[in-house]
C-alpha cells in the first residue's frame, strides 16, 4: 500500500468516517421509521433517571431509621422504592421491544436496497475481486459487527443518557465528597485509553474477516446446495469441498483467537484499575464518615452515586468508541452505495424506427489483466440483418457481444447506434434493445410463466402460444398447472425439472417475449449434438424474422441462416462475408472449419 493510500485510510477511520456514516444513515432512518428515534429518546430518558430513585430515597430511609423513624415516611419511601423501579423498568423493556421491531425493520430495509444495488451494479463490477471484497465488507459490516442502524445510533443515545446521569451525580458529589473526581476519572482516562486500542485490534479483525468470509461463505454453500449434488458425488469431491471449509473456517476462528488474546490482558488490567479504584473510593468516603465530615446516609447516597458515575463516564467514552467503531464498520454499506460505476452513461433518447450499429477499431481489455481480447474489431450491422459469428473457444465471440449489450464498455475505439457513441444514450433504454441468450442463461425457482415474462404482466394464452411456438406445446399440455407449473424443487416439491433442450427452449421464449429489436443467440447450445443444434438455430430463425439477430458459436449450424458470417480469431476478424464468399477463400478459417464440420450436417 502506498503512502497515500496509508494516509488517505488513517483520515477515513476517524471523525469523518462518523460524521459521513451518520450523514448518510440518519435521513434515511429518519424517512423509513421516524418513531425509532422518539421511541428511543423516551427509553434514553428513563434510563437515566431509573439510578436516581434509588440515590435519593435510599439515603432518605437511613436517615428516617437512624432519625425520627416515622413509619409514615417510611412507608412513602419504601413504597417508591419499591414501586417506581419497577415500573420504570417495566416501561424500559417493553419499549425495548419496540426498538427490536424496529430493528428488523430496518435490518429487512437495508438488506433489500443493498440486494438491489448489487443487482444494479455495471456488470463488469460484479467480476472485479474489489468490488466482491468490498459488497461482503458492506454485508457483513451491517449485520454482524455494526448492528445495522440500531447499532449504530444506540451509542448516541447511550451518550445523552449518561450525559444526564453525569450531570446528575456530578452536582450530588460536588456537594459531599469532591475528591471523588480525581479518583474516576484518572481510571476512566487509563480505561478509555485502553478500551480505544481494543478497538483498533477489532477493526483491524473487521478488515481481514471481510476477506475471509466470501470464501468462507461460498464454500459454505457449495455444500450445502443440491444444485452441485452430481458433480460432488461423481467426481468425489466431497473431500475437497470440506477440506476449503474447514480450511476457510480455521482462517477465521484463528482470526478471533488472535484478536482475543490480544484484548485479554487488556481486559484484566482493567479490571485490576477498577479494583483499585473501588478500594481508594472506600477509604476516602469511609474516612469522611469517621471524621464526621458526612453521615451514614450521605455516605450511602456517594457509594451510588460514585457508582453511577463511574459507569456512566467509562459507558460515556465506550460508546464514543463505539460510534467510531461501528461508523468504522457501516461506513463499508457506505462505500458500497457509493461504488463508482464501471461504464459511462448518457441521457440521450433512442428514436424508434430502424437502427444499425457500428464497432469502430474496437479494442478491449478485461479489468485487472493485459491481455487483449479484442484488437481493432470493425464491423456494422443493419436493421433486420443476421449476423453469424464464428471461431475457436477464447477467439473474443462472447466478448463481442458483451461489448454490444454494454456489460462493458471498449477499451479503446468506439461502438455507434445510428452513428451516435452508445455512452450518449440512455442506459436502460439501450438496454432494452437486446434480447439476448447466453450460453450459461439462467432459469429461476419460479413459474415457468415467471421465468418468462419476470416481473410483467401477461396473459396465459399469450405464454402459452409462444411456448407452442418454441416447441414446448406438447410439454404444456402434459402439465397439470401449465405455466403455473413451478421450475426445480427448491420451493415446491411438485416443481418440474426440465431438460437441457426444455430449458433452452424457454430461454429463447424469454428473449422472444421481450420483443426487443435485436436478438442474440450465445452459444446457449453448445451442449447439444450438431444436429439437436441446429434445430434450435432453425427453429429460433424463423420465429426472429425481420429482427436484427446474431448467432454466435465455434460450430457452424447458425451460418446457413445468415447474411454476413463474421469469422474471429486471436481477437479481430480474420473473415467477414457470406458463406459462398468465405467457403472460396483458399486455407480460409472458414473454409476449414466448413470442411471439418461438414459431416455433422450431411
Amino acid at each position: 500500500m502506498s503512502k497515500d493510500n496509508k494516509k488517505k485510510e488513517k483520515k477515513e477511520s476517524g471523525f469523518s468516517v462518523v460524521r459521513k456514516t451518520l450523514k448518510y444513515f440518519f435521513p434515511i432512518a429518519w424517512k423509513v421509521h421516524k418513531g425509532y428515534f422518539f421511541i428511543n429518546g423516551i427509553m434514553t430518558v428513563i434510563d437515566a433517571i431509573q439510578p436516581f430513585v434509588a440515590i435519593i430515597v435510599s439515603p432518605l430511609i437511613i436517615s428516617e431509621l437512624l432519625g425520627e423513624r416515622d413509619i409514615t415516611r417510611l412507608i412513602v419511601y419504601v413504597a417508591i422504592l419499591a414501586v417506581a423501579g419497577p415500573i420504570l423498568s417495566f416501561i424500559g423493556s417493553w419499549l425495548g421491544m419496540v426498538v427490536q421491531k424496529y430493528s428488523e425493520k430496518f435490518e429487512n430495509y437495508f438488506t433489500e436496497e443493498m440486494s438491489r444495488k448489487v443487482m444494479e451494479l455495471d456488470f463488469q463490477v460484479t467480476e472485479d475481486k474489489k468490488a466482491l471484497d468490498q459488497v461482503e465488507a458492506a454485508r457483513t459490516g451491517m449485520s454482524w459487527y455494526s448492528g445495522g442502524v440500531v447499532g449504530i445510533f444506540y451509542p448516541v443515545y447511550e451518550i445523552i443518557g449518561q450525559i444526564i446521569k453525569i450531570c446528575g451525580t456530578v452536582a450530588l458529589i460536588a456537594l459531599n465528597a469532591p475528591l471523588l473526581f480525581p479518583i474516576t476519572l484518572v481510571v476512566v482516562i487509563i480505561n478509555s485509553l485502553i478500551q480505544n486500542k481494543q478497538n483498533k485490534i477489532e477493526i483491524e479483525r473487521f478488515k481481514d474477516m471481510s476477506k475471509i468470509n466470501r470464501a468462507f461463505s461460498y464454500y459454505g454453500w457449495q455444500i450445502s446446495d443440491f444444485k452441485y449434488g452430481k458433480d460432488i458425488r461423481l467426481y468425489g469431491a466431497k473431500d475437497l469441498m470440506v477440506e476449503r471449509w474447514n480450511k476457510y473456517t480455521d482462517d477465521s476462528l484463528g482470526t478471533w483467537i488472535k484478536t482475543s488474546n490480544k484484548q485479554h490482558p487488556l481486559n484484566q488490567f482493567k479490571n485490576v484499575l477498577n479494583v483499585a479504584r473501588d478500594i481508594v473510593s472506600y477509604l476516602y468516603l469511609g474516612t469522611s464518615v469517621l471524621s464526621g465530615g458526612i453521615s451514614i446516609a450521605v455516605f450511602t447516597q456517594m457509594i451510588a452515586s460514585s457508582a453511577t458515575f463511574n459507569s456512566s463516564m467509562g459507558s460515556l467514552l465506550y460508546n464514543l468508541q463505539e460510534i467510531v467503531k461501528k461508523c468504522n464498520y457501516a461506513y463499508e454499506y457506505v462505500k458500497f452505495a457509493d461504488f463508482p460505476a464501471a461504464i459511462e452513461k448518457g441521457t440521450r433518447h433512442i428514436e424508434e424506427g430502424d437502427h444499425t450499429v457500428e464497432f469502430r477499431n474496437v479494442s478491449f481489455t478485461y479489468p485487472n489483466t493485459d491481455v487483449e481480447v479484442l484488437k481493432g474489431v470493425n464491423v456494422t450491422l443493419k436493421q433486420g440483418e443476421h449476423l453469424s459469428v464464428v471461431g475457436l473457444n477464447g477467439a473474443g465471440k462472447t466478448t463481442f457481444v458483451k461489448l454490444l449489450c454494454r456489460l462493458y464498455d471498449p477499451t479503446e475505439g468506439e461502438i455507434l447506434l445510428d452513428g451516435v457513441n452508445i455512452k450518449e444514450y440512455d442506459y436502460t433504454e439501450y438496454m432494452n434493445l437486446f434480447s439476448p441468450v447466453f450460453q450459461d442463461f439462467k432459469l429461476f425457482a419460479f413459474s415457468i410463466k415467471e421465468n418468462i415474462v419476470l416481473d410483467d404482466k401477461c396473459s396465459d394464452e399469450e405464454i402459452s402460444g409462444l411456448l407452442e411456438q418454441v416447441g414446448l406445446g406438447d410439454k404444456l399440455r402434459y402439465l397439470e398447472k401449465g405455466t403455473e407449473t413451478m421450475l426445480f424443487k427448491s420451493f415446491d416439491e411438485n416443481g418440474i425439472e426440465p431438460s437441457g433442450g426444455e430449458q433452452q427452449k424457454m430461454a429463447i421464449a424469454r428473449a422472444l417475449y421481450k420483443k426487443a429489436p435485436v436478438v442474440i443467440l450465445d452459444e446457449p447450445t453448445a451442449a447439444l449434438d450438431p444436429v439437436a443444434e441446429y434445430d434450435i438455430y432453425r427453429q429460433f430463425d424463423s420465429l426472429v424474422g425481420g429482427k436484427t439477430a446474431i448467432y454466435i458459436s465455434h460450430r457452424l449450424s447458425s451460418c446457413k441462416f445468415c447474411d454476413r458470417i463474421a469469422v474471429f480469431s486471436e481477437g479481430v476478424i480474420k473473415e467477414y462475408g457470406t458463406h459462398d464468399e468465405l467457403i472460396l477463400i483458399n486455407n480460409g478459417i472458414y473454409a476449414e472449419m466448413f470442411k471439418a464440420q461438414a459431416k455433422y450436417y450431411n
